[in-house]
């Protein structure tokens, strides 16, 4: 893995999940994508590419086969995608994005992450208009010129490109990460990570109070069962324990 995608990596604004809850979030989302487009990975490309990734994260094959069943037998629950978007401590933009069953129960939740923070809760487009949608693909076995015209080949939008240490480091619009995935790996490729979410386009810096909100207000939406990802553009300084 190159220097320059670690570092991405690390001011990423996605939140930390514990185990029990990454298992309930890939679990909801094989169970979605393969209702809705088969249970098979080999005619269900987007199920095949989350299958890898979630075992990339180490969730239980007991985890993932069960949830294809469900969707074979056809029942289990049916999840909606919601998003809430608002403002955070120091005015920080917040996206939240969830899978639920029961929206108005994940709307009381998360409105009470966002009413014990000092945060606020604001209308869709609030904040999402500050982030942009990318794809972030590293790829072996292919050097940068046959990625770049794989790319091109494919009708691809490329945003960047940069090779280290023998990785092909590929940024992209975040709605092509399967094809990104799949047009390299029909190349040749092996892939080495892949993910798409919303990137800020600037980050705010918080004071110690602020900071201290903030971290109260992830670790509180951490909790709601319903929450898949968690984009910001907070620099908080670190707890007393971390620093």
């Amino acid at each position: 893995m190159g220097r320059k995608f670690e570092v991405r990596k690390a001011a990423m604004a996605k939140t930390m999940l514990h185990k029990s809850k990454l298992y309930s979030r890939y679990g909801k989302e094989i169970y979605m994508c393969a209702k809705q487009g088969g249970s098979n990975p080999d005619s269900n490309l987007a199920l095949k590419h989350l299958i890898d990734k979630a075992k990339k994260e180490q969730v239980p094959t007991d985890v993932i086969n069960r949830n294809l069943k469900k969707a074979e037998q056809g029942y289990g629950e049916d999840y909606a995608p919601v998003r809430y978007e608002g403002f955070g401590p120091g005015g920080i933009g917040i996206i939240v994005d969830t899978l639920t069953d029961n929206v108005n129960r994940t709307v009381s939740e998360v409105r009470n992450c966002f009413t014990k923070t000092d945060s606020k809760l604001g209308v869709n487009g609030s904040v999402e208009h500050g982030y942009r949608h990318l794809s972030y693909v590293s790829v072996a076995n292919l050097d940068e010129e046959t990625v770049f015209e794989t790319l091109l080949m494919n009708d691809i939008e490329l945003l960047e490109i940069d090779e280290e240490d023998g990785i092909v480091e590929v940024e992209g619009n975040g709605f092509d990460e399967q094809k990104i995935v799949s047009a390299l790996e029909e190349a040749g490729g092996e892939i080495v990570e892949s993910e798409s979410g919303w990137y800020p386009l600037d980050y705010i810096d918080l004071d110690m109070e602020q900071s201290e909100l903030f971290h109260k207000f992830m670790d509180m939406i951490n909790e709601v069962e319903d929450v898949q990802e968690v984009y910001h553009n907070a620099k908080p300084m670190a707890r007393e324990e971390e620093s």
